[in-house]
């Protein structure tokens, strides 16, 4: 009985060594993804994905390019220049390379988010086909990712992130959620189904900084409950156990730590994560109106911040994932590296992975050096778990 075991067990193995050697061998496609290690591609809840989770960062205003906004300046273009394609290039950007990634993973990041805005690239209803040559290039840039075993970040951008008077047509449920829903289940179905083969690394986010603000709060977080849980619903008919990332109200830690903020209900256990940003205070982070950042009492507002997101969701067994955070680029240095490292350092202490937003301004994606001065080391040093104090030089 012993031999006769050994012999299937021998079998089996032989089995699924050849099976892997022989998928190795041929060349990466969507119709034939990446095959990562055995440990990176075996399958892991949500939880132990974001405390694997070391460095993120975003290949902002590359994919999520859109027509209404074609310089990427904030300012809403009615009508697009003749002739003009909506690609990766049209923000200013390099077209993305494997070498990009090769030389991020290099730096110590393990983790990247690919924003990737779809209204440009979809057909008619009722099916909003994605245009072929779109989703194929999608398809390329998240196989150099996976390459270098990253986890991936993949949602859907600016379709509803944005002004839906200009194309940010999920914000548009409000006024037509029958609608609109039909829209984001076809998008949904085919982006699931397109990349339903690929490793767990690749997470699918279900939207980016989607609020509701034209009608009354209960009425919001409704529909984004709804959404979200269409999301849930729409991929798991293709990706039974892949981990999904659900967007926070507003992607705002206060005010996605509300009861008003419910999770799907998920037929596959232990793989979601929450979704929230990270640009407080927004003077600082944003809107270029403080240079500098550091004092006792704002550090204080991030430590709560972080604190707020540990109690709501991490002590109960939810994980979080900060998926965009960063400041002007001109502001006072020492305050923006300072500003990042302990963001990550407090993120990194409590199990949140961050995720660097990066328009192209601090990565120079050509010669593949950082544009701030210690700020990748200060990264580095924050998810080292090394006991030290963050300082400001």
């Amino acid at each position: 009985m012993l031999k006769k075991l050994s012999l299937i067990l021998s079998c089996i193995m032989l089995f699924s060594l050849t099976g892997c050697a022989a998928q190795n061998q041929n060349s990466v496609s969507p119709d034939n993804p990446p095959v990562l290690t055995e440990e990176v591609s075996a399958p892991e809840s949500a939880m132990q994905a974001a405390l694997n989770m070391k460095i993120g960062w975003n290949l902002g205003d590359t994919l999520d390019v859109c027509a209404a906004d074609r310089d990427g300046d904030g300012i809403v273009n009615e009508h697009p220049a003749e002739g003009e394609q909506v690609d990766e290039t049209l923000w200013g950007n390099v077209m993305t390379t494997p070498e990009l990634f090769a030389h991020l993973k290099e730096d110590g990041i393990n983790a990247v988010r690919i924003p990737v805005t779809w209204r440009d690239h979809l057909g008619d209803a009722p099916e909003y086909q994605i245009n072929p040559e779109w989703l194929a290039r999608v398809h390329e840039i998240v196989d150099e990712a996976l390459a270098q075993d990253m986890y991936v970040l993949l949602n859907v951008h600016h379709d509803g992130g944005g002004d839906p008077n200009f194309g940010a047509w999920i914000r548009n449920a409000s006024s037509d959620y029958p609608g609109t829903a039909e829209k984001y289940t076809a998008l949904w179905t085919q982006i699931a189904e397109s990349f339903a083969e690929y490793p767990q690394q690749l997470i699918f986010e279900s939207m980016n900084e989607v609020g509701f603000d034209a009608v009354s709060e209960s009425r919001a977080y409704e529909l984004l409950n709804q959404l979200n849980q269409l999301f849930v619903k729409t991929v798991r008919k293709s990706n039974p156990e892949r981990n999904l990332l659900i967007a926070g109200y507003w992607t705002d830690v206060e005010k996605t730590c509300s009861s008003q903020f419910q999770l799907p209900e998920d037929s596959s256990k232990n793989r979601m994560f929450v979704s929230v940003h990270y640009y407080t205070p927004w003077q600082f982070c944003v809107s270029d109106q403080q240079k500098t950042w550091g004092t006792p009492g704002e550090v204080r507002v991030m430590e709560n911040h972080i604190r707020q997101l540990k109690e709501f969701f991490i002590d109960q067994g939810i994980p979080v994932i900060i998926g965009e955070y960063g400041t002007m680029k001109s502001n006072d240095t020492a305050s923006r590296v300072f500003f990042c490292e302990k963001l990550t350092k407090l993120c990194f202490e409590a199990g949140i992975p961050c995720y660097f937003w990066d328009n192209g301004e601090e990565y120079d994606r050509i010669n593949f050096q950082w544009r701030t001065p210690g700020l990748i080391d200060a990264l580095r040093h924050a998810v080292s778990g090394k006991d030290y104090e963050v300082t400001k030089s």
